[in-house]
């Protein structure tokens, strides 16, 4: 495997530079679907030296925000809870519902704990026997085989004061709801290499052939971009349209088949609220009755309120292709990374968050 400074190395980025120049050679609209990808196409510039003709759109990839107001609210509410102590990864601390945020709600004496793994989260569990330890699982096909195995710990342990609300979701799912709308035009994608390290570059075949379109799996480094940004648009150029994979030092063509038979024994498919999609069929995963005494919804018997997005906001808009930043009326005005309204200012994965700290210029 290549050195990872090979792929930041600059003096191998220049000439990619120029190739992807000569690769565009019909007008295309590419969406990165990941998070990651957003902030690393705009932390190397590279939206600032795009040819004419080629188009970049971020897409639905970033977990936290495309977490729905009502599961941001049932957080609050567990937060506030006596006996009650829910752990949560950053990104989600300051996330807004419909009338607070767990930042807030910890200001006000909620116990909220920010943890880098659920394993962490079980540890404080064993720590805490005389309180109800939450984690809030929230993310795609990454980090539900750590979430799994921490379930399957807790219950071969047997710490019976953890538990998870699962709100974990899948990827190809909203993207077949996003290219089935004819408002969005888009050419190709350029895949998100960390679930695609998990459902494997084939994952995104169908997706390629039913909508005849360009799908490449990319990595986050400057040489990596590139080299997807051209593979795409020379399928489009040449009209071969198909799945390729430019990040093989981590993705595999087939499915980590360890990690998906551990998602598959704990959780199930189940239907799952996006931000700004909607309730998409069988877009998320629940945990198994098998193991429901580790499931908060279960053991809260949790009904989540209805919830409105805040006004003005386009949020849900933005992480469907159909608006930038810059069209908010609430970026970088009412809306900033102090005061976030909506969750793609706040999220380091978030496209308003790319926009207000590399992008406003652009």
């Amino acid at each position: 495997m290549k050195h990872l400074d090979e792929y930041r190395d600059i003096s191998l980025a220049k000439p990619l530079v120029e190739e992807l120049k000569n690769a565009v050679t019909k007008p295309l609209r590419v969406m990165e679907v990941c998070g990651s990808h957003t902030m690393a196409i705009f932390r190397n510039g590279l939206r600032t030296i795009l040819p004419e003709g080629m188009e970049l759109v971020s897409g639905p990839g970033c977990p936290v925000c495309v977490t729905s107001a009502s599961h941001m609210d049932a957080f609050i509410a567990m937060a506030d809870m006596e006996n009650v102590r829910v752990t949560i990864f950053g990104d989600l601390f300051r996330v807004p519902g419909t009338h607070n945020s767990l930042a807030i709600a910890s200001s006000q004496g909620a116990k909220v704990d920010i943890v880098y793994s659920p394993m962490d989260a079980l540890e404080i569990a064993k720590k805490h026997p005389d309180e109800l330890i939450v984690f809030l699982g929230v993310g795609f096909e990454t980090t539900t085989p750590g979430i799994a195995a921490t379930i399957l710990a807790a219950k071969t342990q047997n710490v019976p004061n953890f538990v998870v609300f699962s709100t974990q979701k899948t990827m190809p799912p909203p993207m077949e709801a996003l290219l089935s709308d004819p408002d969005l035009k888009i050419d190709g994608l350029l895949c998100p290499g960390h679930v695609s390290s998990i459902i494997g570059a084939g994952a995104w075949t169908p997706l390629a052939e039913k909508y005849n379109l360009a799908c490449v799996v990319g990595g986050f480094e400057t040489v990596d971009l590139l080299k997807s940004l051209i593979l795409l648009a020379r399928q489009v150029g040449n009209n071969d349209i198909k799945v390729e994979n430019s990040y093989p030092r981590a993705v595999a063509w087939e499915s980590n088949k360890r990690a998906e038979n551990m998602v598959a024994r704990i959780f199930e498919p189940a239907d799952m609220d996006w931000r700004g999609l909607g309730r998409i069929p069988n877009s998320g995963l629940r945990i198994r009755k098998e193991f429901s005494d580790f499931d908060a919804e279960v053991r809260f018997d949790i009904v989540l309120p209805e919830a409105e997005e805040p006004k003005g906001c386009l949020c849900g808009n933005i992480l469907k292709g159909m608006n930038s930043p810059m069209e908010c009326p609430l970026f970088d005005t009412r809306c900033t990374p102090a005061n976030p309204i909506g969750p793609c200012m706040v999220s380091s994965e978030g496209t308003c968050a790319a926009y207000h700290k590399y992008g406003r210029d652009l």
